[in-house]
């Protein structure tokens, strides 16, 4: 009887000791308060009463210290992270075109041509299949388009991840991979809230406008992709940059988008012509000097177009009551 009550006072203690010590995980124990990780001097800290709880811990991370972005890049050990902008999501070995070693040194005949040959044994791992071909062809597309537009890397990588989907889902027969490329691009660049127009898309694009816009219908129809339709405002400040206008106009061209929507003169429109007029607009209300054509080459659009847009964006302003 008494082996069995002292048993039992043992594990009563050690389940005692075991709530403490998941305790003081989480609160300091003089006065409950919140525990810190201070890394610099690898301690455990009170925030309330400063009591220090661990000290000497183990520092998980690197021995070495950089003090800005590239030094931080030449010391680190691992890889890049994995993209979709790649065929092969960067994992695979890369082989540099120059014929250095790693101390810069010139390499020999002999070196030379072992490094030509693994290069091309190398390129054709990469690209085993077909599929692998084609993601590396249309990869290759979208970053050059991309480039070309001035568009941001993560609209390149919501593109990559599209035509993957288009890819996976067998939407390419009797597509030509630079359209269905050129479609991903364009809907990439709506999602994220800076479109570009299909007169753009069709500078950059090895393919027809209409291809491209059918294409793109086609791509979001069948993967189901959420594109909202193209907000004018979000042409403004590039174009207003391209133009070299002020702030002061860009806000009035804001403006006047903002009544027309009020107004629904925006419905059916395209949203290019209404940037556009709106910008032209603006500048005339700021005084300041930039014409028609100015603003027609910089938005890709007719000036029949922004006279039109221009006459009906002034009269939905002045059909809404004054404050």
């Amino acid at each position: 009887m008494s082996e069995t009550n002292t048993r039992a006072r043992l594990e009563k203690s050690s389940a005692v000791t075991e709530e403490q010590e998941e305790s003081t995980d989480v609160s300091c124990p003089e006065c409950d308060g919140n525990l810190v990780s201070d890394t610099e001097r690898g301690e455990t800290v009170c925030t309330d009463c400063g009591l220090v709880v661990e000290e000497d811990e183990i520092d998980p991370g690197p021995e070495w210290r950089a003090f800005d972005a590239k030094e931080k890049d030449q010391k680190s050990r691992v890889g890049a992270p994995t993209t979709n902008m790649m065929h092969d999501k960067g994992l695979s070995t890369n082989i540099d075109w120059r014929d250095k070693d790693a101390y810069g040194n010139s390499l020999g005949a002999r070196q030379r041509e072992k490094m030509q040959r693994l290069r091309k044994w190398n390129e054709r791992f990469r690209t085993r299949d077909s599929k692998e071909r084609n993601l590396k062809q249309a990869l290759g597309e979208i970053d050059r388009m991309a480039s070309a537009l001035g568009l941001p890397e993560s609209v390149r990588e919501t593109a990559s991840v599209i035509y993957r989907r288009a890819l996976d889902e067998d939407l390419l027969p009797g597509r030509s991979i630079e359209g269905v490329s050129t479609a991903s691009v364009y809907a990439a660049a709506r999602q994220a809230g800076v479109p570009r127009s299909l007169d753009e898309l069709t500078e950059v694009s090895r393919v027809e406008k209409d291809e491209i816009a059918r294409t793109y219908r086609y791509v979001v129809r069948e993967l189901g992709l959420e594109v909202k339709p193209a907000d004018p405002e979000s042409y403004v400040p590039r174009f207003t940059s391209d133009l070299e206008l002020s702030e002061e106009a860009e806000r009035r061209a804001r403006e006047l988008l903002q009544n027309a929507k009020e107004e629904g003169v925006h419905s059916g429109k395209s949203p290019v012509g209404l940037a556009a007029a709106a910008i032209y607009a603006a500048s005339l209300l700021t005084n300041e000097k930039t014409t028609q054509a100015a603003v027609s080459e910089v938005a890709d659009i007719s000036e029949v177009t922004i006279r039109n847009r221009y006459h009906e964006l002034l009269e939905a302003e002045q059909s809404i009551p004054a404050a």
